[in-house]
């Protein structure tokens, strides 16, 4: 393994390590990219920066907690990864500056780094081949255990692509709901929402009457339950103020529908706008950028603003 995919293994369990009491701050998250960003072969200094979308790996495990079966899973990745005292005195390093950073160490975290610290000595730098070739049995094992257990990196793709549908898919690993509809339908599902919930964010506030807009929206449109359609657009909205990437979401949303459902879909975008009885001039502007990246003309855009009255809308 390159170093600068042992750094990308490290940074992993590092971020795990920082979520040992299930939460962070924003001020610690901002602390721990700049950690990461320290970290050899990591920032511009080391001369072999991260890429955008390693750094995007990264980021899918800093938004949201690492628990401890996901934890184990990243520590075995570590432990396959290293290949020289350097590499495991480097590990051992890192995490201990981590813990350190604010000159706190909780007893949780201090047991967390201790379990982790414990699985990185515990390998044999040097006679990897040999103690696989000994233990196959005890390592199958271990590994079919660590299989189960999370994996959100077999997402990385949505949370590129489809922020919304990646945060869907995390919350339905937890049990939280259970739709019956086709996996397809709940990527497009989480793509209306998505676009929906820019719409009503426009004005920085997502009203109830925005909401429930939305929900009937997915309802309709999507033939699903009532709790589906509120789940998928509570997510929305959640998502809708962190870094969703616009023009992602309109790719992968004209990817997925035909003309005819983008066109109806503008319908939808006013209806949402219009939940508290005006369409602003911001939320029409908004719209009129969606369309244009859906790839929809500019008299198909004029139809859907027209379903608005006159006296409800900015000119």
């Amino acid at each position: 393994m390159s170093d600068k995919n042992l750094i990308l293994t490290l940074a992993r369990v590092i971020i795990a390590a920082a979520w040992a009491d299930g939460e962070m701050t924003l001020e610690e998250i901002n602390s721990l990219k700049d950690l990461l960003f320290r970290l050899p072969h990591a920032g511009l200094e080391w001369g072999t920066q991260l890429t955008g979308r390693e750094w995007a790996m990264l980021e899918m495990y800093i938004e949201s907690p690492v628990d401890a079966a996901e934890r184990a899973r990243l520590v075995e990745l570590l432990q396959a990864a290293l290949r020289t005292p350097k590499d495991r005195a480097l590990a051992l390093s890192a995490l201990e500056d981590l813990i350190q950073a604010d000159g706190v160490v909780t007893d949780e975290e201090r047991a967390v780094a201790e379990e982790i610290k414990t699985a990185i000595e515990a390998v044999g730098v040097g006679v990897i081949g040999q103690l696989g070739r000994l233990m196959r049995g005890t390592v199958q094992r271990r590994s079919q255990a660590v299989a189960s257990a999370p994996n959100r990196e077999e997402y990385f793709e949505d949370f590129i692509k489809n922020k919304v549908y990646y945060a869907v898919r995390q919350r339905l690993n937890l049990g939280e709901v259970n739709p019956d509809i086709p996996e397809a339908d709940l990527r497009k599902l989480s793509l209306a929402g998505g676009l929906m919930a820019r719409v009503a964010h426009v004005d920085r506030e997502v009203t109830e009457d925005e909401f429930d807009k939305m929900v009937n929206a997915l309802q309709t449109g999507w033939d699903i339950t009532r709790e589906t359609a509120a789940f998928v657009a509570e997510v929305a909205v959640s998502e809708v103020s962190a870094d969703l990437d616009y023009f992602r979401l309109t790719r992968e949303f004209s990817t997925s529908t035909t003309e005819d459902e983008r066109v109806g879909f503008l319908d939808v975008l006013f209806a949402v706008a219009d939940a508290d009885g005006h369409v602003s001039h911001d939320e029409i502007e908004e719209i009129r950028r969606i369309a244009k990246s859906l790839n929809l003309t500019h008299k198909q855009f004029i139809g859907a603003k027209l379903t608005i009255p006159r006296e409800r809308r900015a000119n």
